[in-house]
């Protein structure tokens, strides 16, 4: 009976352990995505750090290279696109009723499916927040943790391109001598995977936006600059953001006629047939290895999970889990399978 009452009291105590651990992570989730996002930043960082070293240049001036020339892309695209799209912006403010009054009194003027939309909309503005109840402390409070998480996405990224070396041997050292190469290929799979995708990513939002952009204004779509960026930026959003940026385009065009409304589904549609047959298979090629119906699920269940945040989050930890499930499960050799190349061949990607 004493024994049965230790081992009873040891497994108490381990499940009480994993539950508290449990509720630990999850209150601190939003830090732990914000880390894991550094990694990813840094995976996608590290072979170009890499190669740079290579050259004589110190992976601290390589890391600030990297974080400059993203600054100054940044400057060019405030620079160059964002005049002439508040410009449109600002053509399209000027056409949207300003009060809800205004707006009942068109709703109530108009019939079919104008009248249906506009009644939608006041009902969304009746249940808008004011300017009373947004006051300039919890604004300020917001912008204040955008900054703050921006920051501690960049630090992280650029301390885990120094420890992630030392991080990967500490956790060989724990693991069984015939088990750690095996980890230390996995740990570098990841890393490649990862790596390659957001580079690739990085690459189709520049493509679809320019593309659509410059569609759109050959068919003469109504802010096509605007739709255009929106659809490139939504490509982060996997399977969800292609189809927003179809209606929007769509919806926009059938307020110019039923002609554009069909040339701007066209443009979307060809856009993405030649994304999805030559653009991805010739830039990210089999990156991550996942089959759109894991798409799709990882992407919905991360949002129901952790939000609306996380999405951009779902492939990355998607990569993650069935590259372990391919290692630990189905007794796949990592250093075996292929290694993704986007921008830098593998030996860049793999040189530490």
């Amino acid at each position: 009976m004493e024994v049965i009452a230790k081992r009873a009291a040891i497994a108490a105590l381990v499940v009480l352990g994993v539950l508290a651990l449990a509720v630990a992570l999850w209150k601190l989730r939003l830090i732990l995505a914000l880390f894991f996002l550094a990694l990813i930043v840094a995976a996608a960082m590290r072979p170009g750090v890499e190669s740079l070293r290579r050259r004589g240049v110190p992976r601290a001036a390589g890391v600030a290279l990297h974080y400059v020339g993203f600054g100054l892309l940044v400057a060019a695209f405030l620079w160059v696109v964002v005049p002439r799209a508040l410009d449109q912006v600002d053509a399209a403010v000027s056409s949207v009723p300003e009060t809800r009054a205004s707006l009942g009194e068109q709703a109530r003027a108009s019939t079919g499916l104008k009248h249906d939309v506009l009644l939608g909309m006041q009902r969304r503005l009746q249940d808008l927040p004011t300017a009373r109840d947004l006051p300039a402390a919890e604004l300020t409070r917001t912008v204040a943790e955008v900054f703050l998480g921006i920051f501690f996405v960049l630090a992280s990224a650029a301390y885990w391109i120094w420890e992630r070396d030392r991080a990967q041997r500490l956790l060989c050292s724990l693991l069984p001598r015939r088990h750690a190469q095996t980890a230390r290929d996995t740990w570098e799979l990841i890393d490649l995977k990862l790596g390659a995708y957001v580079r690739g990513q990085a690459l189709l939002i520049v493509l679809v936006g320019v593309m659509l952009s410059t569609a759109f204004w050959a068919i003469g779509l109504p802010y096509w600059l605007l739709v255009g960026a929106f659809a490139g930026i939504v490509e982060i959003v996997p399977v969800i953001g292609p189809l927003a940026a179809g209606a929007v385009a769509v919806g926009i065009g059938l307020g110019e006629s039923w002609e554009v409304a069909v040339a701007a589904g066209t443009a979307v549609l060809l856009v993405r047939l030649v994304e999805d047959y030559v653009v991805i298979p010739r830039v990210l090629g089999d990156a991550v290895g996942l089959t759109p119906l894991v798409v799709l699920l990882s992407v919905t269940a991360t949002g129901v999970l952790f939000g609306g945040f996380a999405i951009i989050l779902a492939i990355p930890l998607a990569a993650v889990a069935a590259t372990l499930v391919d290692v630990i499960v189905r007794d796949k050799d990592p250093a075996q399978e292929d290694v993704p190349t986007v921008l830098f061949p593998a030996k860049d990607a793999e040189a530490s």
